[in-house]
């Protein structure tokens, strides 16, 4: 019922967002291929391009579930064309992720769409709505590791299965950090409508920086090493190997070179 209330435009895909998809498609074909004359270039643009994406699906995935949810204003807003202009910070949203992928080969949680949760009614409802991002990010690790778990890389080029497992190690990190139950990350979202008021009015002031403190205890050795076992962990049990992601990150940073990546399998 709540979508009869949105205009043609409201849902019409952005052609930003088409554009985006069309770049990681020429470029994920020219991986595949071998068309490109710096295969380096086209992993970076296809990565990129196919991160992006997924960081768009991601916040439509919240915005489409508030929709049904009762929040007919995610329409207006544009958030339902995929347009990562729309977004409420297009640099937290975009670029800061983009960024991090670049340094550091981690899947920084993008964010944010505005969800006006006084519309929407029921805990559940809620919960719903903040899990729909990070399971977004899961049905993309799904598909990314799929030729691994599925035992059908015969015949998948070198190169290509490294910007797979790459991007699938974006999927996985973006999926957990995502999931923490942290203030301000879409895991706390999942279980705040359950906890009490007085809870909630405590933990609300440490949103704005909840990102920050997950990224400042990674920091640290001890936690730095549980988290990236954990990540390797969940990749090798779908196929992928380190020597998948750690060569699968040095291809895409095409600007530096290693000779373990380059002469490896």
């Amino acid at each position: 019922m709540t979508t009869a209330h949105l205009r043609r435009g409201d849902r019409r895909i952005s052609p930003v967002f088409l554009g985006i998809a069309a770049v990681t498609a020429v470029t994920g074909w020219a991986t595949w291929t071998g068309f490109a004359e710096q295969p380096g270039v086209a992993v970076f643009l296809f990565v990129t391009g196919a991160w992006i994406v997924s960081l768009c699906l991601h916040e439509y995935a919240h915005a489409r579930t508030a929709l049904h949810g009762g929040d007919i204003s995610v329409g207006a807003k544009g958030y339902l064309t995929l347009n990562p202009l729309k977004y409420t910070h297009a640099l937290l949203s975009i670029v800061l992720p983009v960024l991090f992928v670049i340094m550091g080969g981690i899947g920084l949680p993008g964010g944010a769409v505005f969800i006006e949760r006084g519309r929407i009614r029921g805990r559940w409802r809620h919960s719903l709505i903040s899990a729909a991002g990070p399971l977004t990010n899961v049905l993309f690790a799904v598909v990314c590791t799929a030729p691994f778990w599925l035992d059908a890389l015969d015949g998948v080029p070198r190169d290509f299965r490294l910007a797979l497992a790459f991007l699938a190690l974006l999927q996985v990190t973006a999926a957990i950090l995502n999931f923490l139950p942290v203030p301000g990350l879409d895991g706390y979202g999942v279980i705040e409508p359950w906890l009490s008021y007085n809870v909630r009015r405590q933990v609300e002031p440490l949103a704005p920086f909840g990102l920050l403190i997950v990224f400042a205890l990674l920091w640290i050795p001890a936690v730095n090493g549980v988290f990236f076992d954990a990540i390797d962990a969940i990749l090798r049990s779908l196929g992928i190997g380190e020597i998948d992601t750690y060569c699968g990150f040095e291809l895409y940073r095409f600007w530096q070179t290693d000779e373990l990546c380059a002469v490896s399998p």
